[in-house]
């Protein structure tokens, strides 16, 4: 069973920061990846940050130089920076957790943590 908590939501005007964490718990093994996707209304849900196991990084284009991923591997939290804020950046942020190894890969979410950017 893996359980993942996401935390740091909320509601900030344009410009402003916030940090999102999401803390996995369980039986991780063979951790793969770990990053964060959102959602906005009427819109798929998309990769907006991860890390694949070592360290490799990968943003969306519409984040790269904004937003930043960092993951604590000693307690299995990952970490997301966002600074900047846009108002597209409003959606609920999932934290997603990958487990196996290539191709035999498992994918847990969290609960999802809405992000508002607006005056």
């Amino acid at each position: 069973q893996v359980h993942l908590v996401e935390s740091g939501g909320g509601l900030v005007q344009p410009g402003g920061s916030l940090t999102l964490s999401c803390a996995a718990s369980g039986n991780i093994f063979s951790l793969y990846a770990m990053g964060w996707y959102r959602q906005a209304p009427g819109k798929h849900r998309e990769l907006v940050a991860t890390i694949t196991s070592p360290s490799s990084i990968k943003y969306a284009d519409s984040v790269k130089g904004r937003f930043t991923i960092s993951r604590d591997n000693a307690t299995n939290t990952a970490y997301l920076q966002m600074n900047s804020l846009k108002p597209e950046d409003t959606a609920v942020y999932y934290c997603n957790l990958k487990l196996g190894s290539w191709p035999e890969i498992d994918n847990y979410w969290g609960q999802g943590t809405q992000v508002t950017a607006s005056s």
